[in-house]
C-alpha cells in the first residue's frame, strides 16, 4: 500500500467535522469553520477532517510551521462511512483516520472493496 501522502498514523488526535461542507471551500473557508464554529485555534497544528454532502470526498486541513496543508481524497466509487455521533466534532486517532481513508466503517471495521483500473478513460 502506497501511503506517501497520508496523514501520519501516529497523530494523537484528529478532529472530524460532522456536518457536510461545501467543497469549494479551501484553506480560508475551512480554517474559518475551525475558528468560528469550533472555537479552536487553527494555528496550533491540529488536523481537521471535513466531508462533502455526498460523503465521497474528504479534505484534511492543518497548519504546518509556516503554511496550511490540505489533503484531499475523492473516491471513485462508494462513500465514506462518516461517524454519526451527536456532537459537531468527533475525535479520532491517526490510525482511525487512515482506516476511514481506506474506506472502513469505523463502527463495524468493514472496508470498501479494493478497485483495480488500467486507465482513466
Amino acid at each position: 500500500m502506497n501511503e506517501v501522502m497520508r496523514p501520519s498514523r501516529s497523530l494523537p488526535v484528529i478532529y472530524l467535522y460532522r456536518k457536510p461542507v461545501d467543497f469549494r471551500k479551501s484553506f480560508n473557508g475551512l480554517s474559518a469553520i475551525v475558528e468560528r464554529e469550533l472555537g479552536h485555534n487553527v494555528f496550533e497544528g491540529r488536523l481537521y477532517g471535513f466531508t462533502n454532502k455526498r460523503r465521497n470526498k474528504i479534505k484534511c486541513l492543518f497548519w504546518e510551521r509556516n503554511g496550511f496543508v490540505l489533503y484531499y481524497k475523492s473516491l471513485a466509487e462508494e462513500k465514506f462511512k462518516w461517524p454519526r455521533q451527536g456532537d459537531d466534532i468527533i475525535t479520532l486517532s491517526g490510525q482511525q483516520l487512515n482506516w476511514l481513508l481506506d474506506g472502513y466503517d469505523l463502527s463495524a471495521m468493514k472496508p470498501h472493496k479494493k478497485l483495480h483500473y488500467e486507465t482513466v478513460f
